[in-house]
């Protein structure tokens, strides 16, 4: 009597029969949660299909043989880039995956206590908050370290070894998440708003171990905004190169989203924006100081109209032309007494990070009523997310110059990619490359355009 013979079988990704078809959604929607089942949807375990070795007798031989079955799709590596066009992409694997979970202790210690958070309990409140700056330089952990792609292992630090466990790392959230809800820890934003830290996520909940996938945004590799910095967790492991918007495969089905916790608005690429640090506090200030925090005080001055009291720097460390500076930018806000000493207190900080209040020498900023006025209002306020009326008036001033051809509608107050587009073409005209040519306007684009 033959013995029968079990091997693994997986139903392919791409028939239409309804024999696979209903075994992928088996597969998909059986798992217990605790491995990665539903909700998680990801992680399609193999079936045991019995196979007798008479099952099927090939002509003559008489021997029996068993048919064979396709192998599974290996590891997807895409093709490099070539001077920023990527070549066409291999098919992409599938992206198996673990469901919610808590996080995992060092290895043989077990889980963590520590629950997922509800629905209801996911707010901006109590998420931790973290900056850009943070989120990349996690992301780089990995890359460092070569962590290997895995849906049931756990690295060092708690996290799953899988795409969505690698973006919980890097938004240091409180459990393992999925692509299926990673969306309730962000918000959804325009791909023309993408900035470092942000993220594209796929999710395939016709079938969640079939494509759906989630990277970090990097920054963009050029002008051209085609392509990208993807730091990514895939198979065989952790890796950062450049990506097509927004990804190799199912690529209009990528969304963007922006974590809810971010405190920083600023960018780690580019060079276009400037950092929304939030309020350091008054020691970082003031006779005796000597920190990043002063320098980034005196850039925003220069920015907003006090170059002339710097004969050289901004520089780390406190000085006289600091407290000068911030006082004149005190004044122009119509502040007097303490409230215009020099030192910057949290309304003086809020007012340059974000580009609000007047200018020194009278020019408003995001939030003041003067639109008239020459003088650049400052970076601050032409970054996405910002609407203001120095924007409206940039874009009224670019149609004038015969520079508004990527207007579809306006300009308008809200600063969009159309804004950027256009700039950049001003710059371009002006000989300028690079960062010089970044889309973004500083103080010599503000001069040319309005001279």
């Amino acid at each position: 009597m033959s013995v029968p013979v079990f091997e693994e079988f997986e139903p392919a990704a791409d028939c239409g029969c309804p024999g696979c078809a209903r075994q992928r959604r088996d597969l998909a929607l059986g798992l217990p949660v605790r491995a990665g089942g539903h909700p998680a949807a990801h992680g399609a375990r193999r079936a045991l299909v019995l196979v007798t070795a008479a099952g099927v007798v090939l002509g003559g031989g008489g021997a029996g043989a068993v048919a064979a079955m396709p192998p599974p799709a290996g590891p997807f590596t895409p093709a490099d880039l070539t001077e920023g066009t990527p070549r066409a992409a291999e098919p992409a694997a599938d992206t198996p995956q673990g469901g919610r979970e808590p996080l995992h202790g060092a290895p043989g210690s077990g889980p963590s206590p520590i629950a997922a958070p509800t629905t209801s309990q996911i707010s901006t409140g109590t998420l931790r908050q973290t900056t850009r700056a943070d989120i990349i330089n996690r992301a780089k952990l990995w890359v460092a370290a070569q962590v290997p792609y895995s849906m049931n292992a756990y690295w060092s630090d708690g996290y799953r070894q899988d795409c969505s466990g690698y973006i919980s790392m890097a938004w240091n959230l409180r459990s393992n998440e999925w692509t299926g809800s990673l969306d309730r820890f962000a918000e959804r934003i325009d791909r023309t708003e993408l900035q470092p830290g942000d993220i594209l996520l796929f999710h395939n909940p016709a079938n969640p171990t079939r494509g759906s996938h989630v990277t970090i945004f990097g920054g963009w590799t050029d002008y051209t905004h085609t392509s990208y910095v993807a730091y990514e967790q895939t198979k065989p492991r952790t890796r950062k190169q450049a990506t097509p918007m927004a990804y190799w495969e199912n690529s209009s089905r990528y969304v963007a989203y922006r974590y809810k916790g971010v405190v920083s608005g600023g960018s780690t690429g580019g060079g276009a924006t400037p950092t929304a640090t939030p309020y350091p506090g008054t020691a970082m200030f003031g006779p005796g100081a000597d920190n990043a925090y002063v320098t980034q005080l005196g850039k925003l001055l220069v920015d907003r109209g006090a170059k002339k009291y710097y004969s050289a720097g901004p520089g780390p460390k406190w000085g006289e032309a600091d407290r000068r500076a911030t006082q004149a930018f005190q004044l122009a806000q119509g502040w007097k007494g303490k409230e215009a000493d020099g030192l910057p207190g949290p309304q003086t900080w809020r007012l340059l990070v974000t580009g609000g209040g007047k200018s020194i020498g009278g020019s408003g900023g995001s939030s003041g009523p003067s639109t008239h006025a020459t003088d650049f209002p400052g970076r601050g306020s032409f970054r996405p997310g910002q609407s203001n009326a120095y924007v409206e008036k940039l874009g009224k001033q670019l149609v004038k110059r015969g520079f508004g051809k990527h207007y579809l509608s306006g300009p308008g107050p809200r600063w969009t990619e159309a804004d950027r587009r256009n700039v950049e073409a001003f710059q371009r005209a002006q000989g300028w490359r690079g960062a010089a040519a970044d889309g973004y306007p500083g103080p010599e684009t503000w001069r040319r355009l309005f001279r």
